[in-house]
């Protein structure tokens, strides 16, 4: 047997009081939300540094001065970069473009990547048009009325630049084709626009007299090349045009384009127009 000291007593094991016990629990609590926190604060971090991809937005009827510009902008260089950059991109171009890429810088959004150029952004809107352009619909539908696919795309410019809808489309490009079958000057405003580097409504009789190849009032055919870079609506548009004997058009207002193969309905038309545009100025 052994001798205990009087001193000496069993030790109860430590517990904590309520209290005790509640601070333990809290403690623990944060520590494992600070885990937990932690990590969600560095991958939201990292989610916010995470570079946005960038893209290139060609709206349909732009011109190819304006896509340069875009392009520009877009890649964050000097001005006129993309201008520069036309001749030596190696661009697939048919023969009749000579080389001027107006007409197959096809409307879409593009992807720029780390490695985008201005060549790069050209030869991928140049060769997708091909794709669109080159299809055998196309082709056919270009065949169909007479004319080549590149005569096509100009033409679906032009009804680009001066049509507001799918409707007005099919029946502009009508216009074009009677106005060429019966040899007659297309008159449209929007080639005098593209040779004067503009857009508006308002053609003053002296702008139909300007020395260019891209005045229809003057001289007939198409114009030498397309006039800005069609969509598919109107490319659409021009290969399988609206039936109809028309070879005049105007817009009196907006929504209200009116067709008609009567000049002297046309004048009417023309004046309609011309009083609602003077009262639109008054107001």
């Amino acid at each position: 047997m052994v001798n205990e000291s009087p001193d000496v007593r069993p030790r109860r094991g430590m517990r904590p009081t309520r209290r005790g016990r509640l601070v333990l629990l809290i403690g623990a609590a944060l520590v494992v939300a600070a885990a937990v926190l932690i990590p969600l604060l560095l991958i939201s971090g990292a989610e916010e540094k995470k570079e946005q991809p960038r893209t290139l937005l060609i709206p349909e009827g732009r011109r190819a001065s304006q896509v340069y510009e875009a392009t520009d902008s877009a890649l964050g260089v000097a001005a006129g970069t993309t201008t520069k950059a036309v001749p030596t991109a190696g661009l697939a171009l048919p023969a009749e473009a000579g080389g001027n890429p107006e007409g197959y810088l096809f409307p879409a959004t593009y992807p720029i990547d780390s490695g985008a150029t201005s060549e790069s952004l050209l030869r991928y809107m140049v060769d997708t048009a091909l794709k669109r352009f080159g299809a055998d619909h196309i082709t056919a539908g270009a065949q169909r009325n007479s004319v080549s696919v590149y005569q096509a795309v100009t033409i679906a410019s032009v009804v680009q630049a001066e049509a507001d809808t799918g409707t007005d489309m099919g029946k502009v490009a009508r216009v074009v084709y009677n106005r060429l079958a019966r040899d007659m000057p297309l008159q449209m405003d929007s080639t005098l626009n593209y040779a004067l580097k503009r857009s508006t409504v308002d053609t003053t009789a002296g702008d139909t007299r300007i020395d260019s190849p891209y005045n229809s009032y003057e001289r007939k055919g198409l114009p030498p090349t397309p006039i800005g870079n069609p969509g598919e609506q109107a490319m659409r548009a021009t290969i399988s045009p609206t039936p109809g004997p028309w070879l005049y058009f105007v817009t009196v207002k907006p929504g209200d384009t009116r067709f008609t193969d009567s000049y002297a309905e046309q004048m009417r038309n023309v004046e309609e127009f011309n009083r609602n545009r003077r009262a639109t100025t008054a107001g």
